[in-house]
């Protein structure tokens, strides 16, 4: 018999396989069979919310199309289980590729391949999706445009790769008490996460018990990736605490929906981070001394008890909106020299 949540993972996977295809048809008849008629549709900025599967579609999903007409979605990381409170959820993390010939949210054709990463998040009720939360990671699309318009990353910038185990799709049955326990692990990695800087030096966050030490930290572009605790600490998490020291501390308007997968976690939450940015050194923004929210979709794999992978993505289009930075109002002053309009496709076929 199956499981529930082995069934859930199936009810998305047509949707999967129409989006691999991107047969449009396809695509909308799907959408209207498993979605709620008024399941919200949460996307990052630009997007913002839409209700119900057409608007996702007309909102989104064509607007990436019609830049990329030849688009494919492959998953990675397909995940399913049970919050803490009992609500069911499918994790799926990939990337987008096609060929870049038209703008995109006024991002300049390349007329190369191109890719962009995804973590999405759909809640299940009662065989439908009722919630969708995602974050497209636009601003890696800006650097393979060289039309990124704000500060370099610190961390290596690079097509993130799936789970070096190979079964971020295909793994044994979930088990529940191993799911669990790899949970409770991320909870507690992160409970100790928060010590530090209030509690006491690094040395409080125990990360040597929790994290391997060939870890490899795969942040949003902006941030990059970093490799081992040391590439963590230094090109993430360093300039991170440095600027906002008050992480963890506030909790009011935040949620967190942890749920595991054997050696696979994941959470969401829209948002599910709160602190104020009262340093400098983070981003190459200037401090402000304004409490901002962020949203993170995030992924763990853990390996010999340890989390060996850990895959970010920060809605930081978003983070700089409520600084008062207009990413896309700078991109295209950065940008308007730029000769714009689409490139001929297929490329180079006369």
């Amino acid at each position: 018999m199956t499981d529930r949540h082995t069934a859930n993972k199936d009810m998305i996977a047509p949707l999967r396989a129409a989006l691999f295809d991107w047969d449009d048809a396809a695509i909308s008849e799907t959408l209207g069979a498993i979605c709620a008629s008024d399941a919200l549709f949460r996307l990052c900025h630009p997007f913002g919310d839409m209700v119900g599967g057409a608007a996702f579609k007309a909102q989104a999903l064509d607007v990436l199309r019609a830049a990329w007409p030849d688009v494919e979605r492959r998953d990675w990381i397909v995940k399913a289980g049970q919050d803490e409170g009992g609500a069911d959820w499918v994790g799926c993390g990939g990337h987008f590729i096609g060929t870049f010939v038209a703008p995109f949210l006024d991002i300049p054709p390349t007329g190369h391949l191109t890719h962009m990463r995804y973590h999405e998040f759909f809640r299940i009720k009662d065989g439908k999706i009722v919630e969708y939360q995602a974050i497209w990671d636009i601003p890696e699309v800006m650097m393979q445009a060289n039309a990124w318009p704000l500060a370099p990353s610190l961390g290596r910038e690079f097509c993130v790769p799936a789970p070096a185990s190979g079964d971020g799709i295909h793994r044994a049955p979930r088990d529940p008490d191993l799911s669990q326990k790899s949970c409770d692990h991320i909870i507690d990695m992160l409970s100790h996460m928060t010590r530090h800087p209030a509690q006491g030096g690094p040395e409080v966050m125990e990360m040597d018990r929790f994290w391997s030490d060939k870890m490899n930290w795969y942040g949003p572009a902006g941030i990059g990736t970093g490799r081992g605790i040391a590439g963590f600490r230094n090109w993430h998490q360093i300039p991170f605490l440095t600027a906002m020291p008050d992480r963890g501390g506030h909790t009011e308007g935040t949620t967190h929906h942890f749920f595991g997968d054997n050696d696979y976690v994941g959470v969401t939450g829209w948002p599910n981070m709160c602190q104020t940015l009262s340093h400098g050194g983070w981003l190459g923004i200037a401090p402000s001394g304004k409490r901002i929210t962020l949203r993170s979709l995030d992924f763990w794999r853990i390996e010999n008890r340890r989390i060996r992978e850990n895959w970010v993505l920060v809605d930081l289009l978003d983070a700089y909106r409520q600084l008062g930075v207009d990413v896309f109002a700078r991109l295209r002053e950065f940008n308007k020299a730029r000769v714009p309009g689409a490139v001929p496709f297929p490329v180079g076929v006369s």
